[in-house]
């Protein structure tokens, strides 16, 4: 990477022992075995996956306390990872780069991959989030699924998520990466059809799951192509060789790792999953949206920072990508009037601020990072927040049934308006710090870049600030609309307890002050440099003061539209008909429509052809060659009729045939 010293580790123990393993204690760059933290970092991975085995495995037995073993994983992983997090900030920038060698792996002729494990800025950032996250999540899960007869599952499934997740981001190696990419599709695969006797939630499951496999192709096809022309598929080897590579080769390569991340980050065109992805259980969904899985599409972009460097058009498609997303799902949030759907709609647009920051180059990689992190605390806040009103409304998730909560559910109320004001940019809350860089930097892009994506990232602010007032308004203020559509009974709303609201403060906490205190001095970005780079330093084309007090503008402008709109007129209960463009966002701007029309429906006709054409030509020719065979056999046997006359006749019909030849051919 940028500027880094690496130094090899090794996993002690068992693995040491196994059949190619490497030797116990590499030496490093100074000739020293390595000590520390640094040295126990595979039991970050390692206690959420063996705690989910032991959930998994011992079945029942484990119901009293599965699920507090569940908690504890998540927490070791942090410990660990706080522990190295300290290590490497007591070592210069130039050495916060630590490979972990733990075994190898695959031995394939000229490909060798060896397992390990990446410690630097980028991946211990990702470590806090998911860890300190995931764990106020499992937390939070212990109160909210207390009466499901299945939650030691449901915890092992988390466990098994956030292994996945940390496999990813501690990865050395695309190979590895993969492991870990495959094993988060799987985990959201088995969390979002967790209820799946609900069929629609079995088949959402399964969208999430086919869809993620579209854009794995891209992450296979781009490793092929990194081995083809590097002949590795480790981040040591292929990142610092893209520097010298050739630009079609990386191109081929950024496009295809794009295919991936869109997958994972619900990203356009592979958006359509992420809506029906609610069907899990809310804490699935706060885990999902805020530290892991659709921020690993992110995470594959910045990692691949130095190959994405040397492709400009493969850059600018990530741009784009990122460009369309944030509107898409700004508009799609808007409209819609199920709480989680817009939380959704609201993390696919702000991933898509993400991205764009990503595709921004070296001036946005870190600014990327930065809004992940605030995001990460704010949006799972969010969801939790949802989670607390469902509590205490009998798992409604309609808007329009909601309004006036705020006198009945404090504590939900404030930690949700914390997230809501952090989301929309409020002057001094995290998203102010992060997301406004996201915009600052837009605005600093090459030529025409820097006025389409700068006004793309703006206008998102507003659209943004207005769905998330729609969605605090319409939950907390206004007038009761408590009735429930099939029963019309009315509700009795309550807090919800201490195991759910402690997360809650914690996350709104972070939403307040996070961004203000890693933006002190420019102290995250500094951190980032070893992988991402120094930020280059360009000058918008509008003054940043023009830009900071345009964007507080729109974002003021959206709530207080949202206010006038939800807040200070009744809301009717049932949704009115709306504009065509409302009517359309409703149906997600007509997302799956386009997919089944251009995708499914030909690629049925493509099978029932391919099918047709088995049966008519191929077992056509195979049977026609059978019945052939067949008659002929039919036709000889007549001749086979076992008297001894009728063979005779037969010789003595030869006999006079040959002499009639052999006579015709004197003549």
């Amino acid at each position: 990477m940028l500027g880094s010293t690496t130094v090899s580790t090794s996993l002690p123990g068992v693995l040491t022992a196994l059949p190619g393993a490497l030797p116990a204690a590499t030496s490093t760059a100074a000739g020293a075995a390595p000590t520390g933290a640094a040295s126990l970092a595979w039991l970050m991975v390692a206690a959420p996956l063996v705690s989910a085995g032991v959930l998994l495995l011992l079945g029942r037995r484990t119901d009293r306390w599965g699920h507090w073993l569940g908690v504890l994983a998540p927490v070791i992983s942090f410990v660990v990872g706080l522990a190295i997090l300290v290590q490497l900030l007591g070592l210069p920038a130039d050495g916060r780069v630590i490979d972990q060698r733990l075994f190898s792996w695959i031995p394939a002729g000229e490909l060798t991959v060896v397992a390990g494990l990446r410690l630097d800025p980028l991946s211990l950032t990702f470590v806090m989030l998911v860890t300190f996250v995931g764990s106020l999540i499992h937390l939070y899960s212990v109160a909210y699924m207390a009466h499901d007869v299945d939650r030691r599952r449901f915890f092992a499934y988390l466990n098994l998520f956030v292994a996945a997740m940390l496999l990813l981001v501690l990865a050395d190696s695309y190979a590895l990466l993969f492991v870990g990419w495959e094993g988060v599709g799987l985990a959201s695969y088995l969390l979002i059809g967790f209820w799946n006797y609900n069929l629609d939630y079995a088949v959402a499951a399964k969208k999430a799951f086919i869809m993620n496999r579209v854009g794995d192709v891209g992450l296979l096809l781009a490793m092929m192509t990194m081995f083809a022309g590097f002949g590795a598929v480790d981040f040591a080897t292929v990142l610092p060789a893209a520097a010298g590579a050739n630009e079609g080769v990386l191109t081929a390569i950024g496009l295809m790792l794009l295919l991936a991340a869109c997958g994972k980050s619900a990203q356009f065109p592979l958006q359509a999953w992420l809506g029906d992805a609610m069907a899990g259980p809310t804490p699935v969904s706060a885990l999902i949206h805020a530290a892991t899985m659709v921020t690993a599409g992110v995470y594959l972009m910045v990692r691949s920072g130095p190959i994405l460097n040397g492709a400009p058009t493969a850059l600018l498609v990530v741009a784009i990508v990122g460009a369309i997303t944030l509107l898409f799902g700004a508009i799609v949030g808007s409209a819609k009037d199920d709480m989680k759907k817009v939380l959704a709609a609201s993390t696919m647009s702000q991933i898509g601020y993400m991205m764009l920051g990503a595709g921004l180059g070296p001036i946005g990689y870190a600014f990327a990072i930065f809004h992940l992190v605030t995001h990460g605390f704010f949006k799972a806040g969010l969801f939790l927040g949802a989670g607390s009103v469902m509590h205490g409304m009998s798992d409604q998730v309609d808007m329009r049934r909601f309004g006036g909560l705020s006198r009945y559910m404090k504590i939900t109320w404030i930690t949700m308006m914390m997230g809501w004001l952090a989301i929309i940019g409020f002057p001094g809350l995290s998203g102010f710090w992060s997301k406004d860089k996201i915009i600052e930097s837009a605005f600093a892009a090459e030529g025409w870049q820097a006025w389409v994506f700068g006004t793309v990232a703006l206008v998102g602010a507003g659209i943004t600030a207005f769905y998330m007032s729609r969605l605090f308004f319409m939950v907390f203020h206004g007038e009761k609309r408590w009735t429930t559509a099939e029963e019309g009974a009315e509700q009795h709303p309550h807090e919800a307890p201490l195991l759910m609201t402690v997360p809650m403060i914690v996350l709104a906490v972070g939403s307040v002050a996070l961004g203000f205190l890693m933006n002190l001095g420019g102290g995250f970005v500094t951190w980032l440099e070893p992988v991402t780079g120094a930020v280059e330093h360009h000058e918008p084309v509008l003054p940043v003061p023009v830009i900071m007090v345009a964007t507080i503008v729109l974002v003021l402008v959206g709530a207080l539209v949202a206010w006038r709109m939800y807040g200070a007129r009744p809301v009717p209960v049932v949704a009115p008909a709306g504009s065509a463009l409302t009517r359309a966002a409703r149906q997600d701007l007509y997302q799956d429509n386009v997919n089944e029309g251009a995708f499914m429906r030909p690629s049925q006709y493509l099978t029932r052809s391919l099918v047709y054409a088995d049966a008519a030509v191929v077992d056509g020719a195979v049977m026609g060659v059978a019945r052939g065979t067949s008659g002929m056999g039919g036709v000889l046997r007549r001749a086979q009729n076992g008297y001894v006359r009728s063979y005779a006749g037969m010789v003595l019909g030869g006999v006079v045939l040959g002499l009639v030849v052999v006579l015709a051919s004197r003549v």
